[in-house]
């Protein structure tokens, strides 16, 4: 049995799934997306959600940064992007290495946005690209 907290093992998950694995409503779900960059799912040719066990992290990252840590949505923002960027680094998830004030700890991370967005964007194009071929395998 998966021990709690633990990430899942399907390669996708619907957005009820996802909410009942982490306590969120859809809808909570749903907002986040507008709100964090970082969550972006992919859609099915039914425009379905297909979470992967990746966007649960971010989703669990989140609702700590918002629930437990008490971040307002562009603290939360913020810190997220921090906690990406190091867990990317270190070749683990997304759990903050310190209790540090939610500085950004790299070199003018406002220069490297737009090309963070182009690069986002071209992945989630790619994610939609993949996801469509693998509905015709499946």
């Amino acid at each position: 049995p998966r021990r709690s907290g633990h990430s899942p093992q399907k390669l996708f998950y619907r957005i009820n799934e996802v909410a009942k694995m982490t306590g969120l409503k859809p809808y909570v779900l749903r907002y986040w997306e507008t709100e964090f960059r970082e969550l972006a799912p992919a859609k099915d040719r039914s425009d379905q959600r297909r979470y992967r066990p990746e966007d649960i992290e971010v989703v669990r990252t989140i609702r700590r940064l918002l629930y437990e840590e008490r971040y307002t949505i562009k603290g939360a923002r913020q810190r997220l992007r921090i906690e990406l960027r190091k867990g990317r680094r270190n070749g683990s998830g997304a759990e903050p290495s310190d209790a540090s004030n939610g500085k950004a700890q790299s070199a003018s991370p406002a220069r490297s946005a737009p090309e963070t967005q182009r690069l986002t964007t071209s992945l989630r194009n790619l994610r939609g690209e993949v996801d469509s071929l693998l509905s015709l395998v499946s």
